[in-house]
């Protein structure tokens, strides 16, 4: 799936996802996860900006708020000990792709850094499928904010509380999701009755999940 063949469209939805290359963590402690979620929400605007690292030490150099400008919105997420996954509607042509770029880039620069390794983190070009159906998308959405419980992994973090407290935060907006739900408690049990059933068929949905994570 690295080697679309599709071409990413504005306003349509897409699932990415990756992992450690040979399946290595690429998150190791909650810093690692905070420094991810950083690069999410500062490297999501069309113009390029100024590397995190400099960022931090330059204190007159401005990004701009989630959404004004930005790449890509993201419906879902959800970032575990050695994958993540996103849902991600495009905004700008090449939105996904630059997004993605960015993203893998900054934090393998990090990561290295601090742990003193060198080559690549990912296994490869992020992956990608087109959500070409409502339903899909639903769906999608309970994978990707149950995929922590599917993996029963206790160590993540992702978008579902977000949905739970009916509300967007910094990173993610869940309003086309929620918005097909009576109410907060609908959509849990969403989550809860598909991310049941994901987990008895993975193999089954190995087109549309990224399996042996």
């Amino acid at each position: 799936m690295g080697n679309f063949s599709f071409k990413f469209v504005n306003g349509e939805y897409y699932h990415v996802f990756n992992r450690g290359v040979d399946k290595r963590n690429i998150f190791a402690d909650r810093h690692d996860y905070s420094r991810f979620l950083k690069s999410i929400k500062e490297f999501n605007q069309i113009e390029p900006i100024i590397s995190l690292y400099i960022k931090n030490r330059v204190s007159d150099v401005g990004v701009k708020p989630l959404h004004d400008g930005a790449l890509v919105e993201i419906v879902a997420y959800n970032l575990l000990p050695n994958h993540f996954h996103f849902i991600l509607k495009q905004l700008s042509d090449g939105g996904v792709s630059e997004f993605m770029k960015r993203i893998g880039g900054g934090y393998t620069g990090y990561f290295n850094h601090k742990y003193r390794r060198s080559g690549s983190l990912f296994q490869g070009r992020f992956k990608a499928v087109h959500v070409d159906t409502n339903d899909y998308l639903l769906y999608l959405s309970a994978y990707v904010n149950g995929n922590n419980i599917i993996h029963k992994s206790k160590i993540f973090i992702s978008s579902f509380k977000n949905y739970l407290n009916n509300g967007a935060d910094e990173f993610c907006s869940p309003a086309v999701i929620l918005s097909q739900f009576k109410d907060e408690g609908d959509y849990e049990e969403f989550v809860a009755v598909n991310t049941k059933e994901i987990a008895r068929h993975r193999k089954e949905l190995g087109r549309y999940l990224l399996e042996d994570e």
